[in-house]
């Protein structure tokens, strides 16, 4: 079983993966009308599921979000694959992710307080 702070440390990595998600959907729609931009998308979540499953104790605190291109989007005429409705999807995938990830963190802060008898 996990160790708190290692959820803690996973939770904050997380976090922070969203944080990086959101400014790359940023940038998408900044550059939709750029000839030849391709689309940036980021990997975190099969990064964090190889880390719980690891037995090689992949250190939580060392889980870094990847930027990469996806390639797997139609390309218009002009090379630019950004397409707004796919991003604006992304954008509120990535909002309730974020929001899932920071109540799960604001609960795990509350049991150990709980655990150590601390009166909120």
């Amino acid at each position: 079983m996990a160790h708190s702070m290692d959820i803690v440390a996973m939770l904050e990595a997380g976090i922070k993966a969203e944080g990086l998600r959101q400014q790359t959907i940023a940038s998408n729609v900044a550059n939709m009308a750029t000839p030849g931009y391709r689309r940036l998308d980021v990997r975190f979540e099969e990064l964090l599921t190889k880390a719980i499953h690891s037995s090689d104790g992949v250190e939580a605190r060392n889980l870094e979000p990847e930027i990469y291109q996806p390639m797997n989007t139609p390309v218009r005429a002009n090379g630019n694959d950004v397409n707004l409705e796919a991003e604006i999807g992304e954008m509120l995938k990535n909002s309730l992710r974020h929001t899932a990830y920071v109540r799960l963190l604001r609960r795990k802060f509350a049991q150990m307080e709980t655990a150590m008898g601390v009166q909120g």
